[in-house]
């Protein structure tokens, strides 16, 4: 999907990914006092439901996305004075925002790439963007639950360790649901935790 043409679905309205409420995960992680407030980037913030949440609770955010369109929408929603929030346009696996950050968020970006190396390429992405001690959370579309014609991409867990493991710790990989809108139910989701690696991945292990 990085060829998708994510304007389109801005100019034409066709967001079924944004609920208008912020993440019902995010906001189980913050109030869990598993993040601090500080420094935030939200990859793929679409129209900044999440990235204004955040600023609301004391988190300094930068919200990137791919599409102008989307940035555009999002600053609209800026309060006149929002120094704890702003928005930018950034292709983030090959224009990352520069700085680093103690907490980066993405709810369904990471797993919209086909291709493993495009995945890995997030996860390294991430990886540089991440402060020491850093936090990265991202909800990713499942493998899980019965077949489907629409909703997230699904991702096995496989392809998310496989992808992730490398340059980060994973911390958690729970099996969740996305919130949606009308009466469907929940597409299944991973939450993906993961945290900057004190040191290297070491390699598995045999036994002769």
């Amino acid at each position: 999907m990085p060829d998708h043409d994510w304007n389109e679905n801005h100019a034409s309205g066709n967001l079924p990914w944004d609920t208008g409420e912020p993440d019902e995960q995010l906001v189980a992680f913050v109030r869990a006092g598993r993040v601090a407030p500080g420094a935030t980037l939200e990859v793929g913030a679409g129209t900044g439901t999440n990235a204004l949440w955040l600023a609301q609770q004391g988190f300094d955010v930068l919200g990137v996305d791919l599409s102008p369109l989307a940035v555009e929408q999002a600053r609209s929603k800026l309060p006149v004075a929002a120094p704890r929030c702003r928005f930018e346009v950034h292709d983030f696996l090959a224009d990352p925002p520069a700085g680093t950050f103690a907490f980066v968020f993405d709810r369904g970006c990471f797993h919209v790439f086909d291709d493993a190396e495009a995945r890995a390429r997030f996860a390294v992405r991430v990886a540089e963007r991440l402060a020491p001690g850093g936090v990265w959370l991202s909800l990713i579309g499942s493998t899980e639950g019965p077949a489907r014609d629409f909703g997230p991409p699904r991702r096995s867990a496989r392809d998310i360790v496989a992808a992730i493991e490398p340059v980060l710790a994973i911390e958690e990989l729970t099996a969740v649901t996305f919130g949606t809108r009308g009466p469907m139910p929940a597409p299944a989701a991973w939450r993906c935790v993961a945290r900057a690696r004190g040191v290297p991945a070491q390699p598995s292990t045999r036994r002769d």
